[in-house]
């Protein structure tokens, strides 16, 4: 239900609290996107400085993928039962103080910790976030803007990591984990004034706890497994053995779900096939970036030798063209429909992750890298805005947070899961000596790889097209037996 206190006024035009409302949201996404961004370029002079292993230093990263993916779904959950609001900002506050933490310590064991703090509270402002959205913008052109502009932050937010970082690892890597502290001081103050204090559902059948924990427990195991499983081995025993767990998880969380009369996820969600495309497509996208990105960096700072910077300004055009594009996203949805706009995104994305197989040891930016960092950026302010329409229409207010929950649990774990897969190709093929030539040449099997999910997310998304050709068939059809019906006095 949409609160008077935020609601468009009766012209469609959004008033300052509505705008402040959206901007308090729109600066937890931007924080959750630069704070992995910020991470990444500055885990050189983290393990130099702390003297951490490759091997505990990965961590640094996963124990942020393992908090955030390993608790989405109750927190999507915990929004609606316990209040938007509330989850959002007592989240926030957790995340501004665990990266206050995070630029202080002084040990790798630490540091994860603070890193899986920051990753869990972020597993309750997203989901909570994006749902106080989509219960304060009305379904259709008001919500399309909001969420366009929304999800465009994450965008904005990683590649101003990128630059701000390769900068502020020059003068200490801890400035890089401090700062995100006082935005998200900042963005807690205003929230506190000016997010809508929405209802929490009332007359739900108590708190399915037996499915929070199955839940949280399949997919914190889940993540663990694909992080550690380029390290372990993909066929070694452990790893078989934690995905069969995993399993044997996910199949008891799903019996305990269809009898649960308040489940943590309400499975007839996941018997529309637009939003089955929309969680799947939502896993290729993201994981097919990470994998590209984490290619493409080591491409430009091992075998090029690019500063961090230069590696940052390299990506720079794909954010600041979804940055640009923001305010008009909206607008196209509407025209064309979210169906139509996923597909040509992946179309896109898949065209310029091929692209880049072109690159060489001595490439010309503008002919060689520029276009397909064009390519992405377009393909990226298509396709996330409108995986997130996709996924949150037609869904009823109070289970917009478990929605929310969903979408970017599938985000996370894609990423989880496809940066692992990357990984291991990358490295089962890379050569015992290795020249320059040699290193890129094990680079292209993972290039072709990341170009294979974006076309299975290009294949998996297709059949919405032929689902939205149907409906305005159907809807044709009804109009028109409507107008042949006579109307008697």
């Amino acid at each position: 239900m949409t609160s008077p206190l935020t609601a468009p006024a009766s012209d469609g035009r959004w008033t300052p609290r509505l705008w402040g409302t959206l901007l308090v949201l729109c600066a937890a996404m931007f924080l959750d996107a630069l704070d992995v961004s910020m991470v990444g370029v500055a885990l050189p002079s983290i393990g130099s400085d702390l003297d951490l292993s490759t091997s505990t230093l990965q961590w640094v990263v996963s124990g942020y993928i393992l908090g955030y993916g390993g608790l989405l779904l109750l927190g999507g959950r915990a929004a609606d039962l316990l209040g938007r609001r509330q989850v959002f900002l007592v989240a926030l506050g957790v995340f501004a103080l665990a990266s206050l933490l995070g630029g202080l310590v002084d040990s790798g064991p630490l540091l994860i910790a603070s890193r899986f703090v920051k990753g869990l509270s972020a597993a309750f402002t997203a989901p909570a976030g994006l749902s106080i959205i989509t219960t304060t913008f009305p379904e259709g052109p008001l919500r399309n803007r909001a969420l366009s502009l929304y999800t465009t932050c994450a965008a904005t937010g990683f590649s101003m990591g990128l630059v701000l970082s390769g900068l502020l690892t020059e003068v200490s890597w801890r400035l890089t984990m401090l700062l995100p502290a006082p935005i998200a001081v900042v963005a807690l103050l205003a929230g506190l004034k000016l997010l809508p204090r929405g209802a929490r559902e009332k007359d739900h059948n108590g708190y399915d706890v037996p499915g929070a924990v199955l839940g949280t427990a399949s997919m914190l195991l889940l993540v663990l497994t694909v992080v550690q499983a380029p390290e372990a081995g993909w066929a070694s025993a452990r790893t078989l053995l934690s995905f069969l767990a995993v399993a044997a998880l996910l199949t008891a969380f799903v019996l305990v779900e269809r009898r649960s009369p308040g489940p943590l996820v309400r499975l007839g969600v996941l018997r529309s096939g637009s939003q089955i495309r929309a969680q799947l497509g939502a896993m290729a996208f993201f994981g097919s970036y990470v994998g590209f990105q984490f290619l493409v960096t080591l491409y430009m700072q091992a075998l090029l030798g690019w500063s961090a910077l230069h590696t940052a300004l390299a990506f720079l055009p794909a954010g600041a063209l979804v940055a640009v594009s923001s305010t008009k996203v909206g607008a196209v949805v509407d025209r064309f429909g979210t169906q139509r706009l996923i597909v040509v995104g992946f179309a896109l994305m898949a065209v310029g992750y091929a692209l880049f197989l072109r690159v060489s040891l001595d490439p010309v930016y503008a002919v060689v890298i520029l276009p397909s960092m064009l390519l992405i950026g377009a393909a990226c302010a298509l396709v996330f805005p409108s995986l997130n329409i996709q996924a949150t229409s037609g869904v009823e207010d109070h289970e917009q947070g478990m929605v929310s929950g969903l979408l970017n649990t599938s985000v996370q774990v894609g990423g989880a899961l496809f940066l692992a897969i990357v990984t291991a190709v990358v490295t089962a093929g890379a050569p015992a000596h290795a020249t320059a030539q040699a290193v890129l040449d094990s680079y292209r099997p993972g290039l072709i790889v990341v170009t294979g999910i974006a076309a299975v997310g290009l294949l998996i998304t297709l059949p919405g097209l032929r689902a939205r050709q149907e409906s305005v068939v159907v809807a044709r059809s009804t109009a028109r037996e409507a107008e042949r019906v006579p109307v008697h006095d």
